[in-house]
């Protein structure tokens, strides 16, 4: 039982997504930081003269039903900067690498080794020695050759 668990926690993939929500968290700590300090009292500046900062009452003469905008507008401003990021930080260049370097096309793969078995198994009987090339031929001419 504890050699599963110990296997399960050493696996790759684990200490990977370990590590990013650890990186994660920390970035979210300063994109807060940074709109709590800069940009929130950036928008406090459209709320008036009171302390409450940007929002309304729905009753005028009771505070309790203040409705505040700014930490609204606050957390959608962190949620962009964040998304952002993470798009142009880790999604963009991931997608570039993968089509750069990703795995070859199946039917492409299957067209290859077709190409190489049957180039070991017709060996040098066919082609007197010499090896040629058989790609872009059809099924009938590589049987001719």
């Amino acid at each position: 039982m504890l050699k599963g668990f110990k296997d399960f926690i050493l696996r790759g993939n684990v200490i990977d997504l370990a590590v990013a929500v650890v990186m994660g968290t920390a970035f979210v700590a300063i994109v807060t930081a940074f709109t709590d300090g800069i940009v929130k009292p950036l928008i406090e500046i459209f709320g008036g003269t009171g302390d409450l900062g940007l929002g309304f009452r729905i009753i005028a003469d009771k505070p309790a039903t203040y409705v505040a905008l700014g930490p609204i507008i606050t957390a959608a401003i962190n949620f962009v900067i964040i998304a952002a990021v993470v798009y142009f930080a880790l999604v963009l260049p991931a997608t570039h690498a993968k089509k750069r370097w990703g795995k070859a096309d199946a039917q492409t793969e299957a067209e290859l080794l077709t190409e190489i078995r049957d180039l070991l198994a017709d060996g040098n009987r066919s082609t007197g020695g010499r090896h040629e090339s058989r790609a872009g031929l059809d099924s009938k001419e590589r049987d001719t050759l």
